[in-house]
């Protein structure tokens, strides 16, 4: 039978307003007056609001909008302040960190100062809303599986942009702001270290990136095969007989021998997407401080042989 399918919710629930639980006490309330969005409601919940801030969502903010005014500012300025030079060379536009003469001391504005402090605001807008999502959290009685979840993204990112420079003794082994010279700057962090891809802690990440993609993708799979049950309500229907959880226990059972439970697929899902920043920041860490070189390295511990690749296409010509 033929079914519709598509990528967008196709119920969308309109009732009273959700104003949230009672708030703990705080100088801080929830702001603005909900309302529905039929828009936003094909991709999510159609409510918007109330939404709170408090003091260390505000700091965030501020924070966050110093650190892009900074990095925009700069990239306008290296195209003459022209908005139409900005937005046509936007993807190659760039603010890099100090020249290794600097070392770890303050270089001037414009040879990295503008970097340094654009990293340091941006840095403190992340932690400060880090600090946000775990008080939240406990504000809300929930656990803190997202704040240490948001933790492991944070860990590579100050690997990057701080811990393994100042293990480097100089800034100038930091990632500069930009799209397309991030992604050069990690081309040339491949070359200069000998090929990250011998990094076994790269290959650790890597499977936990594809684990996980892999995991998300097989249990969001799941729960819309079975949404016509009612199967994103799956801690309801955990000890129901015919229901959408055991229709989609049953399908792994059958199709793999085994299946995950409705609470265990997402601690697998947390963990290997979890685990793929931790290992990828050690990795990092461990590079130029440790191993300068993972060719070589690959080559002393049996991952490779270190025989040439032959790169010649043989002919097929009589």
């Amino acid at each position: 039978m033929y079914e519709y399918q598509n990528i967008f919710t196709r119920v969308q629930v309109h009732g009273p307003v959700d104003l949230g639980v009672p708030m703990r006490h705080t100088n801080f309330t929830r702001q603005g007056k909900p309302f529905f969005s039929h828009l936003l409601g094909i991709f999510g919940d159609a409510q918007i609001g109330p939404i709170y801030l408090g003091f260390l969502g505000v700091a965030s903010l501020m924070c966050g909008f110093v650190a892009i005014e900074v990095i925009g500012l700069n990239m306008l300025a290296s195209v003459n302040w022209s908005p139409q030079e900005f937005m046509k060379n936007f993807f190659w536009l760039t603010l890099n960190p100090p020249d290794a003469k600097y070392g770890l001391s303050l270089a001037p504005l414009k040879e990295g100062g503008w970097w340094q402090i654009a990293g340091f605001f941006l840095t403190a807008s992340i932690l400060l809303w880090w600090v946000r999502t775990y008080r939240r959290a406990r504000a809300l009685g929930m656990g803190t599986h997202v704040s240490y979840a948001f933790a492991s993204a944070i860990w590579l990112y100050l690997v990057l942009g701080f811990i393994r420079p100042l293990l480097m003794g100089n800034f100038s082994e930091a990632v500069p702001f930009g799209i397309f010279s991030h992604l050069e700057w990690t081309n040339n962090f491949s070359v200069n270290y000998g090929n990250l891809f011998y990094n076994p802690f790269h290959m650790i990440s890597i499977a936990f990136l594809y684990g996980s993609a892999l995991l998300f993708a097989m249990h969001g799979a799941t729960i819309l095969a079975v949404s016509r049950y009612g199967g994103e309500r799956e801690i309801e229907q955990i000890v129901d007989r015919g229901t959408a959880s055991e229709r989609a226990a049953l399908f792994w059972r059958w199709t793999m021998g085994f299946n995950a439970t409705t609470e265990s697929i997402h601690r697998w899902a947390w963990w290997f997407a979890v685990l793929c920043p931790i290992a990828g920041g050690i990795g990092i860490l461990l590079t130029g401080t440790v191993v300068d070189n993972w060719y070589d390295w690959g080559i002393k511990h049996g991952l490779t042989t270190g025989a040439p690749y032959d790169m010649t296409v043989p002919s097929t010509l009589p």
